[in-house]
């Protein structure tokens, strides 16, 4: 009896000493955030940031992007093994393995936080990574089996919410369904959302609208569209309750000063990372 006393004294102080340290989620805290008038600036991945609240997002290629913090943090989602013709390493990737390009069984072994968005052994991803400026969290959600497009494979992929700067950004990932009520919840407030526009592979386009809707971000980035039809048919789609900026770029700067007053659908150019840009 006494050791049984003994055993669950230390599980309680153990699970005390866990939730302390487990930084909260500020996303889930704030329902809503007062956005400015002003908008986004556009700018190279490798200029310096110069205002500490500010973060750079920069699209890549496919599902991936770079997301630059002022205080030298780099993350890339979606992280397939190759950014480009240049030497940088990233502090931390994330990956999805519902497709071959959104993972790599080889990563560079130099990436110091490798965040799999699968499940690890029969059990759930579950990430609350605490860098300081940035905390790294993920919303699981089930995907489609390879072979049987009814067969679900429980928390097959994370969306994964980068809270930085004040804003809390977030990665789709390949959502293969509409978040439930918990999954919302979850996620809490989204400042700025990278969505799939492709029309199928991942959600459906009248999904993926109700989905962005639903969220209320600032910005919405599409991505993983492989032709200019389904962007289009996306962009048609929220035009009436989204402005619509095409940028021509690949990087934009983004705070909380700087979102835009009325929400916004951002559209970046991919292109992988080069030493001259």
């Amino acid at each position: 009896m006494l050791r049984f006393a003994l055993t669950l004294l230390l599980t309680l102080c153990a699970t005390s000493i866990w939730a302390q340290d487990r930084r909260i989620s500020h996303c889930i805290a704030i329902a809503n955030a007062d956005p400015g008038i002003e908008f986004v600036h556009k700018a190279s991945w490798q200029a310096p940031l110069v205002d500490e609240f500010t973060v750079r997002l920069t699209y890549i290629d496919h599902s991936m992007f770079l997301l630059q913090t002022s205080g030298g943090l780099n993350a890339v989602t979606d992280y397939n093994g190759f950014i480009g013709a240049v030497s940088k390493v990233p502090d931390i990737v994330t990956m999805n393995n519902a497709h071959g390009t959104h993972w790599t069984a080889f990563p560079n072994p130099d990436i110091p936080h490798i965040l799999e968005g699968w499940r690890q052994e029969g059990v759930p991803a579950d990430y609350n990574l605490d860098l300081g400026e940035m905390l790294v969290r993920n919303v699981t959600t089930d995907i489609r089996d390879r072979f049987d497009s009814i067969v679900r494979v429980k928390d097959g992929n994370s969306i994964f919410v980068f809270e930085v700067g004040g804003l809390c950004i977030g990665h789709l990932g390949h959502l293969h369904h509409e978040p439930s009520e918990q999954q919302y919840a979850a996620l809490g407030r989204l400042d700025v959302v990278m969505a799939a526009v492709d029309g199928g592979l991942t959600v459906d386009t009248p999904t993926m609208i109700r989905i962005v809707s639903r969220l209320k971000s600032s910005i919405v980035l599409p991505m993983h569209w492989f032709s200019r039809q389904s962007l289009e048919v996306f962009l048609a789609g929220v035009s009436n309750d989204f402005a619509i900026d095409r940028t021509g770029e690949t990087s934009l700067e983004v705070s909380l000063r700087t979102l835009p007053s009325r929400p916004s659908v951002v559209v970046l150019e991919p292109r992988f990372l080069t030493m001259d840009d």
